[in-house]
């Protein structure tokens, strides 16, 4: 039996970029101590602010939302914000989750969905591009979509900040999707904190797990107990190209323990001169729906847009569902 480091307990965990073994206790303690130091270090927190948390039911923001609750419910008020996509048997199910955690904790929470919000659920984008792949994927408008709705979520409840559950492994293959895409503008946009003014009707957003890998999310929230949906993720999630990075930096971190958080280091490093010398852009309002945008097109008309242009029937169409190739929201490798 291979013990704890720190006492003499059953090692439920081994940190291979350490290396580290912890038992549950020491495990809890040293990823909850991360997470907190990360709070502080980049300021994502201040006292008196209202917190709205995106909730999706997936561990991520489950233990977000279960942090932040811990650290602050005495002295910030927190609100879950819930997006509902429209893709039946995945988002109903997962939201059920985030539904009875908020209901555990005792927060109040407020959903939006595609259909009433933007006018298109996301199995109705998909009949749409099944017929017409110049469309792009359905990663392309989700995205839109849903950064959009979680912001005016945020919004809706006066939220000073918006807290997502993008960990280190989402932040680190957005920096090498970046990096490989030579978009130098959107790489300079990443990190703990984005758009920290709340102007121009956009509410910062922080990421309290932005340091913390997935595979301690997925542990932690088992030892915790924390209701989270854990089935297959997104069906449509086999057209991202994220997916060819997440399997290329998991098998890097595989045989190259701490390859991930090198990555962070180096970004930290170098993202102070992106900013220094890129060009500046403006913010300025979209001339279709007058919400803030960089350009004389928003992103969310642009894809509204798209689709309005498309009239295919589509009743009789069933979307494509590819379950081998979409991704397992309980993805094991080695710590």
């Amino acid at each position: 039996m291979q013990t704890c480091d720190k006492c003499a307990s059953e090692s439920k965990v081994l940190l291979s970029y350490g290396p580290h073994k912890l038992c549950e206790e020491h495990f809890v303690d040293f990823f909850e101590k991360r997470v907190g130091r990360t709070i502080r270090e980049h300021n994502l927190v201040k006292k008196g602010e209202k917190i709205a948390v995106g909730v999706s039911g997936g561990k991520d923001s489950a233990t977000t939302l279960y942090l932040l609750h811990k650290y602050y419910s005495n002295s910030n008020e927190i609100h879950a914000v819930m997006i509902d996509e429209g893709i039946p048997g995945y988002r109903d199910v997962s939201l059920e989750k985030g539904k009875e955690l908020c209901e555990t904790l005792g927060i109040e929470y407020t959903v939006a969905t595609y259909k009433k919000e933007v006018g298109h659920s996301m199995e109705d984008i998909k009949h749409k591009i099944d017929l017409n792949h110049a469309l792009g994927s359905t990663c392309g408008f989700c995205g839109v979509f849903r950064r959009f709705l979680l912001n005016k979520l945020a919004l809706s409840v006066n939220a000073d900040k918006l807290a997502t559950g993008h960990n280190l492994d989402d932040e680190v293959q957005s920096i090498c999707m970046n990096f490989f895409d030579a978009d130098t503008q959107r790489m300079a946009t990443l990190g703990p904190i984005v758009q920290e003014q709340k102007e121009h009707g956009l509410v910062p957003r922080i990421k309290p797990l932005w340091e913390t890998p997935e595979n301690e999310v997925i542990a932690y929230a088992a030892f915790k107990g924390l209701p989270h949906y854990s089935g297959e993720c997104c069906p449509y999630s086999y057209q991202a190209k994220r997916n060819l990075f997440r399997e290329m930096l998991n098998k890097m971190e595989a045989s190259i323990p701490g390859t991930k958080y090198s990555i962070l280091s180096s970004f930290k490093e170098l993202k102070p001169i992106i900013r220094q010398n890129m060009k500046g852009q403006k913010i300025t309002t979209c001339s279709q729906c007058g919400n803030p945008s960089a350009k004389t097109l928003c992103m969310v008309c642009t894809k509204q847009n798209q689709l309005a242009e498309e009239k295919l029937e589509i009743k009789n169409h069933k979307p494509t569902r590819e379950k081998d190739r979409a991704l397992s929201c309980t993805i094991k490798y080695t710590a």
